[in-house]
């Protein structure tokens, strides 16, 4: 007879819900939740152990240089080749300062900071009412000059018409002489034989005496003549002076009022504005602050076996930071002839090494007037050297500008 299994009363008194559940398996959670929500925490933790294995770490960071190295060599600068140079450095600008050549108050500023200025445009004017009457009361001497060159000249013709006259009575006076000698030579002969009574000879005499004394006379006067010709042509040398500094003064005078309007000497850009209208300045003190922006350069240094190849001349082109899409050209023009932040004595050939020198490329002027609107200076850059003059530029280095 087959023994049959009773079942067990505490399996029997057991929900549905509270069956055994066959092997493998795990219950299921409280709240109802899936197999798959369950098995989540499980997986997060196999990942953080996998991750603290160190293997795992080593080959991370494997990967992450690697990607660094590929990234570093996509992005690197190319080398230059061989013939060409590069240092870094600014782009300058010559500068000019607008200020009166006398002292005197402004009257007017046309430019503010930052506003474009054109050659020969007026920008300043200073005040020129002091001016104005110091050329009215030259013009006044001028005018009294002229008076008295014409009084003096008129002085000048009435004594030479005096020494005419006298002249005419000098030779009057010698004529009377002449015959008063002769009367008396006749008396002379005559008298002593009593054909000629004796006062007769006395009066004859006496007549030569005068008319002697007569034409001392007329040769005084015409020496006084003489001496009023000189002092009335004097006194016209002396007004026509008068009238030569009369003038001069206009001249000055204008040439201040001329200056009292301030030109922009050139193209440029005003950098300051230091003075305002209203203001009194000294001579030379500065009301505008302007930058030339046609002589634009770049500084930089070079060590010494680079500035030694470069020439007054060689082609160098620039890339601005600010704008690194276009390449300007420009060339050397100066190259210093005393080395930079080196002592002056140099003992060993690892201190020769690192001296450098100061170069200054600048930036054609034609190019410059094409562009000026848009030319601005203290922008970092660098700028590329060619030393050798045979050497190609490379196709990232050709000259780009932008469009005009």
């Amino acid at each position: 007879m087959t023994n049959v299994a009773r079942p067990d009363p505490a399996v029997q008194a057991q929900s549905p819900q509270g069956a055994p559940k066959p092997p493998g398996i795990a219950p299921a959670p409280p709240g109802g939740s899936s197999p798959a929500d369950v098995s989540r925490p499980t997986a997060a933790k196999s990942w953080a152990a996998v991750t603290r294995r160190p293997a795992f770490r080593v080959a991370f960071l494997a990967i992450l240089a690697a990607v660094a190295v590929v990234a570093w060599w996509i992005l690197r600068p190319k080398p230059l080749p061989e013939g060409f140079a590069k240092a870094n450095g600014r782009i300058e600008a010559t500068e000019i300062d607008i200020s009166p050549k006398i002292p005197a108050r402004i009257r007017e500023i046309r430019k503010h900071e930052g506003d474009f200025v054109a050659a020969n445009e007026i920008i300043v004017v200073m005040d020129t009412d002091k001016l104005q009457a110091e050329r009215a009361e030259a013009e006044a001497d001028a005018q009294r000059a002229l008076s008295s060159i014409d009084t003096a000249r008129s002085r000048v013709r009435q004594a030479e018409a005096d020494k005419a006259a006298a002249e005419a009575l000098t030779l009057q006076r010698e004529a009377e002489l002449d015959g008063k000698r002769r009367h008396l030579a006749r008396s002379e002969r005559l008298a002593p034989r009593g054909v000629v009574p004796e006062q007769t000879y006395d009066d004859d005499r006496a007549g030569v005496r005068a008319a002697e004394a007569a034409l001392s006379a007329a040769h005084a006067q015409v020496a006084a003549a003489d001496a009023a010709i000189t002092t009335a042509k004097s006194d016209v040398i002396s007004a026509q002076a008068q009238l030569e500094a009369a003038r001069a003064t206009i001249k000055r005078v204008q040439a201040d009022i001329d200056d009292s309007i301030l030109w922009s000497p050139r193209d440029g850009r005003v950098q300051y504005r230091p003075a305002e209208p209203g203001e009194v300045l000294a001579a030379g003190g500065r009301v505008l602050n302007l930058v030339d922006l046609g002589d634009v350069y770049m500084t930089f240094f070079l060590p010494t076996a680079t500035a030694g190849r470069v020439a007054v001349g060689a082609e160098v082109h620039l890339v601005l930071d600010a704008a690194p899409q276009w390449v300007i050209p420009a060339h050397v023009t100066y190259v210093a002839d005393v080395a930079q932040f080196t002592p002056k004595t140099v003992e060993t050939e690892e201190e020769r090494l690192k001296l450098t020198f100061r170069l200054k490329a600048n930036i054609d002027p034609a190019l410059l007037r094409k562009y000026i609107r848009i030319v601005k200076t203290g922008l970092p850059g660098v700028a590329y050297v060619r030393l050798d003059p045979h050497a190609e530029w490379p196709p990232e280095l050709q000259v780009r500008l932008p469009p005009e």
